[in-house]
């Protein structure tokens, strides 16, 4: 398969069907193995089998990821599975990474865009090929038009084609949206002096909730942390919102900062960095992190499956 020339490739490939979905991932992977390019398959559990059968013994070369438990979160994805993966091999990489499938929900979905549009950002000059599939008749037609706008390189049936339509950045901003607002949310103010009892708040919402404790001590991390970052850079105080709704425990912190990198929460620390953690582990640890950004305001919203 013809990648995009440079040592980042990004490539998004529609299929249709077990069959096509073989023929554009598994020489891809053989290709990169021939290479001896470390790489990872991440994955939905089914196609991952699939994958892992047409392999046979080359399975044992290639890192095999169910993209539905370690990338229920998109913004995980990043930290989590791609860098982490990239980060820890020298030289080129080689990923078939599907973040986006027929299950993945309304609410989900702009996380999931503006994840594959920031991937083209993420790597820079890294030496990465990457190939995402998508279903081209599982999924609808406004997803496969971001296809186009997330992926510089689209691949198919009748091979590659340069995408006319690339736009990361347009993705990104398109689904920057204001969150509804929660029918029910009992909220609490905070400042400097105020972050102790903030969390002590948190963790007496998500009991009422009914949110399994292991779970609720990860939920009042996700708030000790964004409330930090409220007072650290924002402008030293916010609003925390805890509520139940479809399933989810919900909680939402907004406050007066302006958070002006889109990568932020998406990719680890370097080395010795102050700060620049808080995020990720929010992402880490949520099953979903949505964000609203505007100049003087940051909404953030963490989901947590009750």
């Amino acid at each position: 398969m013809a990648v995009t020339a440079g040592p980042f490739s990004h490539v998004g490939l529609l299929y249709s069907g077990d069959t096509e979905y073989l023929t554009g991932t598994v020489p891809y992977i053989l290709e990169g193995l021939k290479l001896d390019e470390p790489v990872a398959v991440a994955v939905p559990g089914r196609n991952l089998t699939l994958i892992e059968a047409a392999l046979g013994d080359s399975a044992a070369d290639v890192e095999l990821i169910d993209m539905t438990e370690a990338g229920r979160n998109p913004g995980r994805i990043l930290p989590g599975v791609l860098l982490a993966f990239a980060d820890n091999r020298p030289g080129p990489v080689r990923i078939v990474g599907e973040p986006i499938w027929a299950g993945r929900s309304a609410v989900e979905y702009p996380a999931c865009a503006q994840h594959e549009a920031l991937i083209n950002f993420a790597f820079g000059d890294r030496e990465l090929r990457m190939l995402c599939p998508y279903d081209r008749t599982g999924l609808e037609d406004d997803v496969l038009a971001d296809v186009e706008r997330t992926h510089p390189t689209l691949s198919g049936a009748d091979g590659d084609r340069p995408s006319a339509e690339y736009a990361p950045d347009s993705v990104v901003e398109k689904y920057n949206l204001p969150l509804p607002e929660p029918r029910a949310a009992e909220e609490f103010r905070f400042d400097l002096g105020r972050l102790s009892a903030v969390r002590h708040f948190a963790q007496e919402r998500a009991e009422e909730c009914g949110l399994a404790p292991e779970r609720v001590e990860d939920l009042v991390l996700a708030v000790a942390e964004l409330s930090a970052n409220s007072v650290l850079h924002g402008a030293g105080h916010g609003v925390v919102r805890v509520w139940r709704e479809e399933g989810h425990v919900l909680c939402e912190v907004v406050d007066e900062g302006t958070l002006s990198d889109p990568l932020a929460g998406r990719r680890p620390a370097s080395p010795g960095q102050i700060g620049g953690r808080g995020l990720v582990l929010v992402n880490q640890v949520a099953d979903l992190v949505r964000q609203y950004l505007r100049p003087g305001a940051t909404v953030t919203r963490v989901f947590f499956r009750a």
